[in-house]
């Protein structure tokens, strides 16, 4: 689905604008950490009324569990590429020469901005209208995958039942400046490795690991 519409294309500019671009060059205007702070705040929202009115005998553990895997982070990055924001992006010469375009935490945290800056410039029911078509679907393939339960509750069921053994994460790596940080976990069961993850920060490269080790062992 391409980016909305806005009428003020100012708030859109500034939500594609990166701290890195903003560094870089004087002048250019505000990031757009204040408007991903106000998406992140709008979408959960609407995600959250959105399952609330489609799913009423859907208990609060299970509106929770399916919200948490509409709005985390590899949902929003593969969003937000597929709106073509990721070739959008103001972006710094560094973090563009790194791959910034393609990183999922800056995907999805854009992603958020837009939708921010959408709601300052068009109101809380036009943001509703945008991301509703975006998440009905994959709402309904993860009730049917039941992959709303958590990748590493997934995986430690698994682990308990076919290794009689719990997972243990080790951290591998910490990478990137402090406003971007890139942490790196192993997964491993005794000492076979099943997979690696990174994320912005332990507990997002923890779910990443697991969702890695789920794949290994043929259950994703």
């Amino acid at each position: 689905m391409p980016l909305p519409d806005f009428k003020n294309r100012s708030l859109l500019l500034r939500a594609l604008t990166h701290r890195s671009f903003v560094n870089e060059h004087q002048g250019a205007g505000e990031d757009n950490e204040r408007l991903e702070f106000l998406g992140d705040a709008v979408l959960d929202f609407l995600v959250g009324a959105f399952l609330y009115s489609r799913y009423p005998e859907m208990d609060e553990g299970g509106l929770t569990r399916v919200r948490a895997a509409l709005v985390n982070n590899d949902m929003l990055a593969t969003l937000a590429a597929a709106a073509g924001i990721g070739e959008q992006l103001r972006l710094g010469k560094g973090e563009a020469e790194s791959g910034g375009r393609q990183r999922l935490t800056l995907l999805g945290a854009a992603l958020e901005a837009v939708l921010g800056a959408y709601y300052l410039d068009s109101g809380l029911e036009a943001v509703r209208a945008y991301v509703e078509p975006m998440f009905g679907a994959a709402a309904e393939q993860i009730i049917l995958s039941d992959a709303d339960m958590d990748a590493k509750s997934r995986f430690q069921e698994w682990a308990q039942a076919v290794h009689a053994q719990t997972p243990r994460y080790e951290p591998v790596s910490v990478a990137g400046p402090d406003h971007n940080r890139e942490y790196t976990v192993e997964v491993l069961i005794g000492d076979e490795s099943f997979g690696t993850g990174s994320g912005p920060n332990k507990q997002a490269a923890t779910q990443a690991a697991a969702r890695e080790a789920l794949r290994r062992a043929g259950l994703a």
